[in-house]
């Protein structure tokens, strides 16, 4: 892709613009917004300041190649010939911080597992499934908060939310939500067939640095006791916490032992889901538009099936098979699915550019 100098120019200059004025900048709240500009801006210009770099040695070389010195000309021409190779990869490089880009790329994540048809079954694969996202998340050196949990009657969970917090969380989890379906023999099953349920997983960006006006009158807030598996895990107070948004009916609950605590937790789970509404509207008219669109957010839609019996992984959105189902399960071979699915939405995006260009 040969990116217009006049579009580079633009971004340099505002990068320019933005770090002159945060140099004079005396209100806080500009000085805040211009930061998180000039942070967003600086990867963007350094890689636009390394092509236009590139570029300027090619005429350079090209002289050197010309000038009858034989010694001096094959030395450039094989320096021309790198610079060529390399010049495509940094065109993309800079294609890919210049095409649109979730905003909320960078932010830490709600999870929420639920179980779908099965039974326990789905409860038990449920488990599996945020299993599989807590390890993943280990890996990558962010943080999991449990935030509300209903067990299964035989293991598992019939709904489990979390927070997961770290850098770029959303970005790499925001493909996973979706229908996931499991292919498997049941321990319960004394025939040996294969039994078909399935969960369903949505990752919610964290509504940080964004208002989202909730008004007390709208919340109906409900206290009851928790139910544990028994035992001191037991709550003995009504210290669980029923959060119910009555203008969108969206409810939310959070179970921990402290009152005070959940209501926080129950609070910052409906902000994520209520911004998730706002971006699902935002992204159903942009999928109109843009119809090669890899996550399409639809919570309905089957995006993958891990097949137990032949030890397969496959993804339907890319039509992407792996038979390596444990290694996924375990977290440790997830970024297989995860960086085909990015790719794809890469290609999505510089596609997209490319046509606003041209």
């Amino acid at each position: 892709m040969h990116l217009p100098q006049a579009r580079l120019d633009q971004v340099l200059d505002r990068f320019r613009e933005v770090e002159a004025r945060m140099g004079a900048a005396a209100d806080g709240a500009e000085i805040v917004r211009l930061s998180k500009e000039h942070a967003e801006l600086k990867p963007v210009a350094d890689a636009v300041e390394t092509l236009a770099r590139a570029r300027a040695e090619a005429p350079e070389l090209e002289e050197m190649v010309a000038s009858g010195d034989p010694d001096m000309a094959a030395l450039a021409r094989e320096e021309l010939s790198a610079l060529n190779a390399r010049l495509p990869d940094l065109e993309r490089e800079v294609a890919l911080l210049l095409a649109p880009r979730d905003k909320d790329e960078n932010a830490s994540a709600i999870l929420e597992v639920r179980a779908g048809t099965g039974g326990d079954e789905a409860a038990l694969f449920a488990g599996d499934l945020f299993r599989m996202y807590q390890r993943y998340a280990q890996n990558h050196g962010w943080k999991v908060e449990i935030d509300s949990i209903s067990e299964g009657e035989v293991g598992g969970y019939k709904e489990i939310v979390a927070s997961i917090t770290g850098d770029g969380v959303f970005g790499r989890l925001k493909f996973e939500s979706g229908v996931h379906r499991v292919q498997r023999v049941p321990e319960t099953e004394a025939g040996g067939r294969i039994h078909t349920s399935a969960a369903t997983v949505a990752v919610l960006p964290e509504a940080e640095d964004v208002e989202i006006e909730i008004n007390d009158a709208d919340l109906r807030i409900d206290t009851y006791r928790s139910s544990g598996a028994g035992g001191q895990h037991v709550n003995k107070t009504d210290s669980a916490v029923r959060i119910t948004h009555l203008p969108t009916g969206v409810v939310v609950t959070s179970s921990e032992k402290s009152q005070h605590q959940n209501r926080a937790k129950a609070m910052k789970v409906l902000k994520a889901r209520l911004y998730d509404m706002q971006r699902q509207a935002l992204d159903s008219e942009r999928a109109e538009a843009r119809k090669s669109q890899v996550g399409s957010g639809d919570r309905s839609e089957r995006i993958r099936t891990y097949n137990f019996p032949q030890a397969r992984v496959t993804d339907h959105r890319i039509n992407l098979t792996l038979y390596n189902l444990p290694k996924v399960l375990e977290g440790e071979a997830l970024d297989d699915v995860i960086g085909p699915l990015i790719a794809e939405d890469q290609a999505a995006r510089l596609a997209s550019l490319e046509e606003s260009l041209g």
